[in-house]
């Protein structure tokens, strides 16, 4: 997104995925048909992941784009030491046209925008790494001199001779659902000649810029119309991203092909990207650890076996806790009965129905006696090895 007003971060949580519940997406079906070439491509069963970011910064807490750099590091290791393969766009394309397999799971890393913290941020991680990524860059702020907060060309040109990074288009003005809207309602006309300058000289600005090919574009903020579709077709465009998230199959449509966009505040996208389901088990670093304040069982990015495992977290470190007020909850049943252990400062549940999800997210917030207000909730994720859990049955 290109800035941070409330204005702006309500569109990106509407827009986004950002639940308070992760409910995972039934990505594993077989995936609709696309465009009339690939509708003879069979599915070849594989599927990728496409992780889209867009900001990050060092000491800043964490928002909804914005992510802090420790955190991306923790991800982008997980991701490295999983069983899944981070592919190229062009490998990914090349899948895509039945040209050359794939692994059953892979990766696909994106960013979106252009922000300066891509290139002094996450880009020392991707080489350190060496995970190849795509950049979806637009126009207006590629080498703007916003705040100092966009990229140069000089810093894309140098991602780009790392042989690590590609770029695609992602607009001219990067618009919001708004403009779109009252150009489409302004007339067939006007509304042509507006989309095919966010999509057309985006990419023509791109090309000429960069010296590279600009095949794939992403949609700001994921907002498209079926005019879009056709033009899209027409200007080279091969592969085009939304936001909704979802594994992609060889032949999903090309036109809507689903991202994870990983948020700052939320770990629900980032956690459902990282499983794969079809019988798989969950990779022991699927999930990224977060560090805590306070012991909680079971840990953050741990990868358990029991469907009803005794959630608990130990808060023996923090005074004046006003018990009545302290509040758990869990993924898929909410506020929860848990108990509190008022010698050890221990508050903690057993699950009393078998998990459903491969994830499970837990939050627990508290007030400190005399205060009105809680304190600021900790939350953690760990995974549930379902293969294992039934295998041990």
């Amino acid at each position: 997104m290109k800035c941070f007003t409330p204005i702006c971060l309500l569109f990106a949580a509407l827009t986004l995925f950002c639940p308070a519940e992760t409910t995972l997406p039934p990505e594993e079906s077989a995936p609709a048909a696309g465009r009339s070439e690939g509708a003879t491509l069979e599915d070849d069963g594989s599927r990728v992941s496409v992780l889209g970011y867009h900001v990050f910064h060092a000491t800043k807490p964490a928002t909804q784009m914005l992510i802090p750099t420790k955190k991306f590091r923790s991800q982008m290791e997980a991701v490295k030491t999983s069983e899944v393969t981070v592919i190229t766009m062009e490998k990914f394309l090349q899948w895509r046209h039945g040209e050359t397999p794939l692994p059953p799971k892979s990766f696909l890393i994106t960013f979106d925008d252009g922000w300066k913290s891509v290139y002094t941020e996450a880009f020392p991680i991707m080489k350190e790494l060496e995970l190849p990524f795509t950049i979806f860059l637009y126009k207006n702020y590629v080498g703007s001199s916003r705040g100092g907060r966009a990229m140069s060309n000089d810093m894309i040109n140098e991602m780009l001779d790392s042989g690590l990074c590609t770029i695609g288009s992602h607009s001219v003005s990067h618009p919001f659902p708004s403009t779109v809207k009252k150009n489409l309602r302004a007339g067939s006309e006007i509304y042509a000649k507006f989309l095919q300058t966010e999509l057309g000289d985006s990419k023509t600005f791109l090309e000429e810029r960069f010296k590279s090919p600009v095949t794939t574009y992403a949609y700001p903020g994921g907002f498209h119309t079926p005019e879009m579709f056709s033009l899209a077709d027409k200007l080279g465009y091969d592969n085009l991203f939304t936001v909704k998230p979802g594994k992609i199959g060889r032949n999903s449509p090309r036109h809507l092909l689903p991202r994870y966009i990983v948020l700052g505040n939320h770990d629900g996208a980032y956690n459902a990207a990282m499983i794969f389901r079809g019988g798989s088990r969950l990779a022991s670093g699927a999930l990224a650890p977060i560090e805590l304040p306070y012991p909680v069982s079971p840990g953050s990015g741990f990868v358990i076996s029991s469907r009803l495992p005794r959630i608990s977290a130990n808060l023996s470190e923090v005074d004046g806790i006003d018990f009545e007020s302290i509040v758990m909850r869990v993924g898929g049943f909410g506020k929860v009965p848990a108990v509190v252990n008022p010698e050890t400062n221990e508050i903690a549940w057993t699950v009393n129905r078998p998990l459903r999800q491969p994830i499970c997210e837990v939050s627990v917030q508290w007030r400190l006696k005399g205060k009105t207000s809680y304190e600021p909730a900790i939350r953690w994720s760990f995974g549930i090895d379902r293969v294992a859990n039934y295998q041990s049955q």
